[in-house]
């Protein structure tokens, strides 16, 4: 399960481990966002979630900040690795990838200081079991791919 700021760079850590794994790849966000970018209610993103990590093996990428309901999925979870990377870095690429709405700018600037503490919080509670990485810029992150790739071959 990898969480994170906005920016970065869930998916793409995502995509290199599901290549390096031959795990499955699950992009939340891909599940939770209606066609006119409306959220899933809790309730019904709770049963999805719950169908998605129905199976013993996957990687899921996605932090959906104040919508989320993360203990379905931290209960499955053995692994969490959290991106704990910086606010400009991840606002940089944010700017770079796409547009976004205020509500994610607001999320992305307090994420340190508000989410992460409640993300800190459910792992504790829900997957006490689970590996935790805590991934502090780009070059940490780097740094686990490689030796997941080292550990593979």
């Amino acid at each position: 399960m990898i969480r994170g700021r906005g920016g970065a760079g869930k998916s793409t850590l995502a995509a290199a481990l599901g290549t390096a794994t031959g795990l499955p790849v699950i992009e939340l966000d891909e599940h939770f966002w209606g066609p006119d970018l409306e959220a899933t209610p809790p309730d019904r993103w709770a049963v999805v979630q719950g169908e998605l990590a129905n199976t013993d093996r996957w990687i899921m990428d996605g932090d959906l900040g104040p919508y989320d309901v993360l203990d379905v999925r931290l209960r499955r979870a053995d692994t969490v690795l959290l991106l704990d990377h910086s606010f400009p870095g991840c606002a940089w690429r944010a700017l770079l990838r796409s547009r976004e709405r205020a509500d994610f700018w607001l999320w992305v600037w307090s994420w340190r200081r508000r989410h992460r503490p409640l993300l800190i919080n459910a792992i504790a509670a829900h997957a006490g079991h689970a590996t935790l990485h805590v991934l502090r810029n780009p070059r940490a992150t780097a740094r686990f791919v490689a030796r997941e790739l080292t550990r593979r071959t």
